[in-house]
């Protein structure tokens, strides 16, 4: 029972809060196993953080997605997932789970690459030993990504309301700005990279071009390889959907209705800003961010 209940409210969360989730889920992991198990988090973290050096890239490919879901420390992991999910209740609310997996995770594979191409070019960093994890880089690029799409929507910080424009551009001056000065090269240039695609993304799309529309592809791709095919089914489930066509048509009506109706906003606020919106639009778009 505790099982499913667990399955069900992990089900209802948004995908931002589902990848919380798995984060703070594999950072408790990786503590206990080195509390428990005496394997030391260094050699934990080795199979799956970004190294500098490209050639141990090349027998781990894999880190260039997985650094991301590991983090060094409590602070570290808290901030990230704080950003995350506010960044991603502004973003859930203008679009759906899979441009937010687009965004976060080519953020992450961008960031990734940046890391590994400044310390095998740049001769300031080649003698750092030093290697990439946390989920700063899919953060910053869905924090990016609303900053430049909405980027006259105002927030409300403590006392103070703030345009999102103003707020990006914070994070990424404080990324540059600390390059020199803070420590921490490689994670500061990955953050630059999150912020590029996630600025180039809502540019782009913006002007009607969805840049992420290939890795859509490839994803669906990847996981149609693991998607059972039984040869008896054929049959069965062109009957099964008949009936389903026939007693849902006045639901598969509403949703497509309603789907038109956020499409048009979505339109009205790429030609004409997101300020161009009455009231009720501002509001309906709230309401159908939240039930998604």
């Amino acid at each position: 029972m505790a099982s499913g209940g667990l399955q069900y409210q992990f089900a209802r969360l948004n995908i931002a809060e589902k990848l919380i989730a798995i984060n703070v889920l594999i950072f408790i992991l990786v503590g206990l196993t080195s509390v428990l198990f005496g394997v030391s988090n260094t050699a934990i973290l080795g199979w799956f953080e970004l190294p500098k050096d490209f050639f141990t890239f090349l027998t781990q490919p894999w880190s260039l997605v997985t650094y991301s879901f590991l983090h060094a420390g409590i602070g570290h992991i808290f901030w990230n997932m704080l950003m995350l999910y506010f960044a991603g209740r502004i973003f859930l609310n203008l679009f759906g789970d899979q441009r937010f997996i687009n965004v976060y995770f080519l953020g992450v594979i961008l960031g990734g690459l940046i890391f590994l191409l400044s310390y095998n070019v740049f001769p300031g960093l080649l003698k750092t030993n030093t290697s990439l994890i946390g989920a700063s880089a899919g953060v910053t690029a869905v924090l990016i990504f609303v900053c430049a799409y909405i980027p006259n929507q105002e927030v409300r910080i403590i006392f103070f309301n703030v345009k999102l424009w103003y707020v990006g551009l914070f994070f990424v001056l404080i990324d540059l700005i600390q390059i020199p000065y803070g420590g921490n090269v490689g994670g500061r240039l990955a953050h630059l990279g999150g912020a590029f695609l996630g600025y180039t993304y809502a540019r782009q799309l913006l002007k009607g071009k969805d840049i992420g529309e290939g890795f859509t592809k490839f994803l669906k791709a990847m996981g149609s390889l693991f998607k059972s095919k039984d040869k008896s089914a054929p049959l069965k489930t062109v009957y099964k959907k008949n009936k389903a066509n026939t007693a849902k048509s006045k639901f598969d009506y509403d949703k497509e209705a309603r789907q038109r109706k956020i499409d048009d906003i979505l339109d009205k606020i790429s030609k004409s800003g997101y300020e161009s919106l009455s009231k009720a639009e501002k509001d309906f778009l709230f309401k159908a961010g939240k039930e998604d």
